[in-house]
């Protein structure tokens, strides 16, 4: 028997789980860059970019709370804390951007701020009261604050031309900004037919997938498959997805998955530092860490909250 032991540590789940991948909502266009038929692993043209910004977010439910109206209805919300932040890279790391906000996540007509001696809730209205609603509401302010984080970072016109912006997680809602790139650590749906998917197995580090395009309700935007410098493991082990805006012309997104693919490599983590290697690059891991203590003490919030609530 062989078998192989997967680096990300089992605690996170798993960055893979091929047996219950989702399908796509449509078909790609496999032909962008090259005829499906002549897809084979492709080596970056490119040299690594000099300069690199890193844009995340965190966030965490200080409490669960139930909001009463005036007609005498009652509906579930959540207390919660959330921040957005931005590190350029360019021979050392820099936090440039660190915003944090707190919200109220309620379906429930005339919410209104919980005011506690730590913070102020603001209502934030979403469309209905489980579990999953609430926390899109929460995803979804999260992603619109890392938006302006990076929109914030002031650079010369030459700065932004040489830098590529890497978001982790999907890019939608931060397409519009230049040169930026989603960064997927986590496989939930397969995107790519069985004929192509061979490529991905294939791949060594440091070369990537050819580009595809994907289209749903949302928005469109083009995709490739790199592969993470990292012990070897099972066919897809470090293996991660990128996304840029389908406003660019094919040879220009081609350009960019290259310069991309060059220069992921030398911030991917190792098994010994993260559990997360080698996707979770490490400007990614030091940004959430110093995120996450500019919450606030979640035990510290949630005793003010239910004091407020008294």
């Amino acid at each position: 028997m062989r078998f192989a032991v997967d680096t990300w540590a089992p605690d996170y789940g798993s960055a893979l789980d091929a047996a219950a991948l989702e399908p796509a909502a449509s078909e790609p266009n496999l032909d962008v860059e090259v005829p499906v038929a002549d897809w084979t692993p492709q080596r970056p043209r490119d040299a690594p970019a000099p300069r690199v910004l890193f844009v995340d977010g965190v966030r965490r439910i200080d409490a669960r709370v139930w909001i009463s109206g005036d007609d005498g209805r009652t509906s579930l919300g959540v207390a919660a804390s959330y921040a957005a932040g931005v590190v350029g890279c360019d021979g050392r790391a820099r936090l440039l951007a660190a915003r944090v906000r707190r919200g109220l996540f309620t379906p429930a007509p005339g919410a209104e701020a919980i005011v506690t001696r730590h913070g102020v809730y603001e209502p934030r209205m979403v469309d209905g009261d489980t579990a999953e609603q609430l926390a899109a509401g929460l995803q979804q302010r999260m992603g619109e604050l890392e938006a302006r984080a990076a929109d914030e970072v002031d650079e010369p016109p030459r700065a932004s031309t040489d830098r590529i912006l890497v978001v982790d997680g999907p890019l939608f809602g931060r397409q519009h900004v230049p040169g930026a790139v989603g960064y997927v650590k986590t496989h939930r749906v397969g995107y790519l037919p069985s004929p192509a998917q061979p490529v991905v197995a294939a791949l060594a580090p440091g070369q990537r997938t050819p580009l595809f395009a994907l289209t749903d309700r949302r928005w469109s935007r083009y995709s490739w498959y790199t592969r993470l410098p990292g012990d070897e493991g099972h066919p897809w082990a470090g293996v991660v997805r990128c996304e840029s805006s389908a406003d660019l012309d094919p040879a220009a997104a081609a350009r960019l998955a290259d310069r991309v693919t060059a220069t992921l490599p030398r911030f991917a983590s190792a098994p010994h530092k993260d559990p997360r290697a080698p996707q979770n690059l490490y400007p990614i891991a030091g940004m959430e860490r110093e995120l996450a203590s500019r919450l606030g003490d979640g035990a510290l919030l949630y005793r003010a909250l239910r004091a407020a609530a008294t």
